[in-house]
C-alpha cells in the first residue's frame, strides 16, 4: 500500500492540478472566499497540494499531518480571533482535510468539518472540482457566520487566493 501510494504521488503530473482548477475556477474561489469572509470573523485559506514531496510521501505523511504541517507553516493559526481554517486538498489522493483554530474549533465539532470534507471528495470523485470546492467554501463559511460573527473593524488577514503547492 505504501508503493502504490509513493508511486501515486511521484507519478501525479506536475500539471494536474490546472486541469482540475482552471485560472477561472480560481478566480471564482477566490471571490467566494473574499465574499464569505464579510460575513464573520473568520479567515480561510484554500491550499492546492499537487502531490507530496517525495520524502514526505515515502515517510508515510497522511494528508491530515500535511495539512496540520501547513496551518502551522501558513499561520492560519495566527488571526486576531483565532478563527482561521484551512482547507487543504492533496490532489494526488484526491483528500480533503480541514484544520480549524482553536478559536472556532472550540465550537464546531470536528463531525462537521468532516462531513464537509466528505462532501467535497464526492464532488471532486465526479470530477466537479468547482462545484465540490465552492460548496466547502460555502458550508465553512456558514459555520464560521453562525460562530463567529463579524468585528465592527473586519480586516482580511490571510490571502484569499488558493495557493498552489508543488507546481
Amino acid at each position: 500500500m505504501r508503493l502504490k501510494r509513493v508511486l501515486r504521488q511521484l507519478f501525479t503530473p506536475h500539471w494536474a492540478w490546472k486541469r482540475a482548477f482552471p485560472q477561472a475556477t480560481l478566480d471564482t474561489i477566490e471571490a467566494a472566499i473574499r465574499t464569505s469572509e464579510r460575513h464573520h470573523a473568520g479567515e480561510i485559506r484554500f491550499v492546492i497540494e499537487n502531490s507530496l514531496p517525495l520524502r514526505l510521501a515515502w515517510g508515510g505523511t497522511s494528508g491530515r499531518v500535511r495539512a496540520l504541517e501547513l496551518f502551522s507553516v501558513l499561520r492560519v493559526w495566527d488571526t486576531e480571533a483565532n478563527s482561521g481554517v484551512l482547507i487543504y486538498l492533496l490532489l494526488a489522493d484526491r483528500d480533503i482535510e480541514i484544520v480549524a483554530d482553536r478559536g472556532i474549533a472550540a465550537r464546531v465539532v470536528r463531525a462537521e468539518w468532516e462531513a464537509i470534507a466528505r462532501s467535497m471528495e464526492s464532488a471532486f470523485r465526479q470530477g466537479d472540482f468547482a462545484r465540490g470546492a465552492l460548496a466547502g467554501i460555502a458550508a465553512v463559511n456558514a459555520l464560521l457566520a453562525l460562530h463567529c460573527p463579524p468585528p465592527a473593524h473586519n480586516r482580511n488577514e490571510l490571502d484569499d487566493r488558493p495557493l498552489i503547492l508543488g507546481r
